[in-house]
């Protein structure tokens, strides 16, 4: 490559950077939120670059070009669709601060993708989880008890209000103090709401504030970590999501269950189904779940239709002459 590409790269990168920068501070975004974008508008990048463009002369052609590679690689509809919106809030930026004077993402189709249903655990899945995870306070092992008394508050947490496992680990210990059985969440975009909990949950959390102290760090680490409701000897001084995920796969095979269909969000999806099947409105779930649209509540209307369905059978009069 040239020293000419090199740098108009260079430049590439530089505005990407300076996207990234508006994201965060005008937009709240997450730092998730922000490396997603990173690996989108990079790998752009580079393919705009092999046809001889940059991000500053990419035309929609080269849209659809990259849109067309991605799908005859085998990347998902519902990836492809990301990171064309990815594309589109980046050209929209650049075409508002004058860098580009067209946008274009402009009349290009996103992917057609069929919403899947979420997986979902029955009330079964999730009584058999917890009974699981409380097997494991009679540890006789100090260490070990109180780990098993934080993974019953981390399930109990996750059930109780369909907390996202960002929302979760980042909870700050201020989050949790006695507020009558509501916890103070910050979500996405730093919007805050407040959720209730079940009495299974706050004496769960009662439970492990007693042993808490036994995941702080010692030294200078620990006043970064005392912040945090589940804190960590580790760099992030909190427990991160991939410990997350892998501590709830270990309690799925203990409790005979397939770790593959259990993560942190599979269990934030039976909060919410677990919800519509015992009557709450669509508004209430959505504010629980934080979704700023409702749009994204509604995939959990499939779940009330065999409800429904049952409803209407043993109460219409139609429905009852029929069976007499």
């Amino acid at each position: 490559m040239s020293e000419q590409k090199r740098q108009t790269g260079s430049g590439d990168v530089s505005l990407i950077e300076t996207f990234l920068d508006m994201m965060s501070a005008e937009r709240g975004a997450s730092a998730n939120t922000l490396a997603a974008y990173r690996r989108d508008l990079l790998d752009f990048e580079a393919s705009v670059c092999k046809r001889g463009e940059t991000l500053r002369t990419a035309s929609r052609d080269d849209v659809r070009a990259y849109l067309s590679s991605l799908a005859k690689s085998g990347t998902a509809a519902s990836s492809q669709a990301r990171k064309l919106s990815a594309l589109r809030q980046f050209f929209a930026f650049l075409y508002t601060d004058g860098v580009r004077h067209d946008d274009p993402t402009i009349a290009v189709d996103s992917p057609k993708q069929a919403r899947p249903l979420p997986k979902v655990l029955t009330q079964a899945d999730l009584a058999r989880l917890i009974e699981t995870a409380g097997k494991g306070l009679e540890a006789i092992e100090s260490r070990k008890s109180a780990e098993a008394i934080r993974l019953r508050c981390m399930l109990e947490l996750l059930y109780a209000s369909g907390l996202r496992i960002t929302e979760l680990v980042t909870l700050p210990l201020s989050a949790a103090g006695d507020r009558n059985g509501f916890l103070l969440v910050r979500g996405k975009g730093g919007k805050e709401r407040v959720v209730p909990l079940n009495r299974a949950a706050r004496d769960a959390m009662i439970d492990y504030r007693a042993v808490r102290d036994k995941f702080l760090p010692n030294g200078a680490a620990r006043a970064r970590a005392e912040r945090y409701l589940f804190p960590s000897r580790g760099r992030q001084a909190h427990l991160t999501r991939r410990r997350c995920h892998q501590m709830l796969k270990a309690l799925a095979a203990r409790a005979g269950l397939d770790p593959a269909k259990l993560s942190p969000h599979v269990i934030r999806h039976a909060f919410a189904t677990h919800l519509v099947e015992g009557g709450a409105d669509l508004r209430s779930v959505q504010t629980l779940l934080g979704h700023a649209d409702i749009a994204t509540t509604q995939i959990y209307t499939h779940v009330a239709r065999d409800r429904l369905k049952k409803v209407v059978e043993s109460a219409h009069p139609l429905a009852k002459r029929r069976r007499s």
